[in-house]
């Protein structure tokens, strides 16, 4: 069973910043293609960011410039630490990990940015 948890959840203002973790095993992190995912009420499942084993990064057009995902791998951690909050980032996000052929999902934590 691959464990992805998550940490970080929040209520923060508009403006303000948040950093999620996502704490993993050293085999996922070494070898799979790391990312946030997010999903709002009443919307899909979308991407917010990837990061791969070189340290190749991607992100969503809607948060680039505004979040940054990185990895610990000393600490087999995934962070994604979110700047300028804005009250359309509100969902539950979720850490996700592709290797090979096989996704894994963590259980997700809310992130609810409100004034």
């Amino acid at each position: 069973q691959v464990q992805l948890v998550e940490s970080g959840v929040g209520l923060v203002q508009p403006g303000g910043s948040l950093r999620l973790s996502c704490a993993t095993t050293g085999r996922i992190i070494n070898n799979a293609v790391m990312g946030w995912y997010r999903q709002a009420p009443g919307k899909q499942r979308e991407l917010v960011a990837t990061i791969t084993v070189d340290d190749s990064t991607n992100y969503a057009e809607s948060v680039k410039g505004r979040f940054t995902i990185s990895e610990d791998r000393a600490e087999n951690t995934v962070y994604l630490k979110m700047d300028n909050l804005k009250p359309e980032d509100t969902a539950v996000y979720y850490c996700h990990a592709k290797w090979g052929v096989m996704n894994y999902w963590g259980e997700g934590t809310l992130v609810s940015v409100s004034s």
